[in-house]
């Protein structure tokens, strides 16, 4: 077990588990973003060309979203009287974790999705057939939740600002009525 012969076959043996491991890994990754990506291409409506930001925020709450109902039926089953224990208690626990997780993604730094803003872009992404090979020609964009809050805050900002001006406007109008009667 000491000899030159033996510490190379070891070493190799090594290199290969390493190599076997970062494979699995990296195609787990890219299972976990193609699962993702298929998600949203199926949210996507066929007639639309264009997503705003707001739109796509909430198109990224309903993907937050989608494991709520099977966390109901866990709940309702957990909830039936003359059971021990708590039944898919390390399911439950995934989903939560996983549902936590995403939606700190989402608030503090924006989540990855598939840029659907860009026309050009949401074509490539309509007709990408799921191949994670293709992974790489598929722009994405981060998307959070300031965002959506930042745009729904200029929006009102906007009104009030042109609901501002036309009083101003009314003010200056009815100004320049007394001013010709005198």
């Amino acid at each position: 077990p000491y000899s030159r012969k033996a510490g190379q076959m070891m070493r190799e043996v090594h290199r290969l588990e390493k190599k076997d491991k970062v494979k699995n890994e990296k195609a787990l990754r890219l299972h976990t973003i193609g699962e993702k990506l298929l998600w949203f291409q199926s949210q996507l409506e066929p007639e639309k060309t264009e997503y705003s930001k707001p739109e796509a925020c909430k198109i990224v709450e309903r993907y937050l979203q989608r494991f709520d109902l099977e966390l109901d039926q866990i709940e309702l089953a957990n909830s039936i009287k003359g059971r021990q224990g708590r039944q898919h208690a390390s399911r439950e626990a995934i989903l939560k974790h996983t549902i936590e997780r995403e939606r700190f993604l989402y608030e503090e730094n924006g989540m990855e999705i598939p840029d659907i803003i860009n026309p050009k872009n949401l074509k490539i992404f309509r007709e990408w057939d799921g191949n994670l090979k293709k992974l790489p020609n598929l722009k994405m964009k981060k998307i959070s939740l300031k965002d959506s809050t930042c745009i729904q805050k200029e929006s009102q900002n906007a009104d009030v600002t042109e609901s501002v001006q036309e009083e101003d406007e009314d003010v200056e109008d009815k100004q320049s009525v007394v001013k010709e009667d005198e």
